[in-house]
């Protein structure tokens, strides 16, 4: 294989490879379904072998398709990187950037940064894909992800974007109307507590404490178990139990009294948001507009 045409197929191959389905990858690359289908039959054609499973719901590589995309998956990215020095060279930075983000990192550091940072250069494009489960961001072919700096491999290039945070574990006034207020972790076993289901392990959250070098892990028991935090401030807010989330999530809430602050002192800073990128990745003169921006517009650090 050695034409152009070869290579675009290739490509091609990749986004399918990587959304798992013809009707995302099409709409990803612009174009039809049935041209995409075709493109995919003929590079299969052409090379002798079938990379791709498919099934009525969804496309998956075959054992060959696998063996391509690790050959094809390191080229594409150093192609990449090449499109983007040249781009360098334009007068205004430009380029695609790819990021992962928390529902919450990203609402409250790149939001800010990224409304402001478009007018002002509109040959840039950035898209934003909200998941709370930690993201490969290699393996995922994103250029960065903003996850807690404890949560980051040590491969990585992490730069700090926000302060340093706090959980606060938090019930309604109707709710300890009804409840004794807890005095150590060890009380919430006497008590309705509101579940999160965790997107990467898919296990609950085990809510986490500290006092004096002493850390405790609590797993805790109630009624109710969301996947989002909006919903279990709502349930707590209405009194339905208590619940253990960010401190930024609930301030409003415990400012206002429909929320009142419990075990405070077993509850100390940890480290916050860190903007993280593979260390071998090239910066572009967009992506390090986006980093200088996440900095200016993010809370102190």
């Amino acid at each position: 294989m050695s034409n152009r045409t070869d290579l675009a197929d290739l490509s091609t191959f990749l986004v399918v490879a990587e959304e798992r389905g013809f009707t995302r990858a099409a709409a990803k690359l612009g174009i039809s379904q049935s041209a995409l289908s075709h493109t995919m039959r003929r590079l299969e054609e052409r090379m002798g072998i079938r990379l791709l499973t498919r099934t009525t719901r969804s496309v998956a590589p075959t054992e060959a398709g696998e063996k391509l995309i690790a050959l094809l998956s390191p080229a594409m990215d150093q192609i990449e990187q090449g499109i983007a020095q040249v781009a360098q060279l334009r007068d205004k930075p430009s380029g695609h950037i790819r990021i992962t983000a928390s529902e919450h990192a990203a609402r409250t550091l790149l939001w800010p940064a990224v409304r402001k940072l478009l007018p002002e250069y509109p040959d840039i494009h950035i898209e934003v894909s909200i998941n709370n489960r930690f993201v490969d961001i290699v393996e995922e072919r994103f250029d960065a992800g903003i996850r807690l700096g404890e949560a980051i491999a040590r491969d990585m290039i992490a730069v700090k974007i926000g302060p340093e945070m706090r959980m606060a574990c938090v019930g309604s006034p109707a709710y300890f109307e009804r409840h004794p207020i807890p005095q150590t972790p060890q009380d919430l076993a006497q008590h309705n507590c509101i579940n999160m289901r965790m997107a990467s392990s898919g296990g609950l959250y085990a809510w986490e404490f500290e006092k004096d070098g002493r850390a405790m892990n609590v797993r805790v028991e109630g009624q109710l178990t969301f996947s989002g935090s909006g919903m279990v401030l709502q349930a707590a807010e209405e009194g339905l139990g208590l619940a253990m989330t960010i401190e930024d999530v609930v301030k409003d809430s415990i400012k206002a009294g429909r929320l009142i602050r419990v075990l405070d002192d077993w509850t100390p800073p940890f480290a916050g948001y860190h903007l993280y990128y593979p260390s071998r990745r090239q910066s572009s003169p967009a992506f390090q507009l986006l980093v200088d921006a996440l900095r200016r517009h993010s809370p102190s650090v």
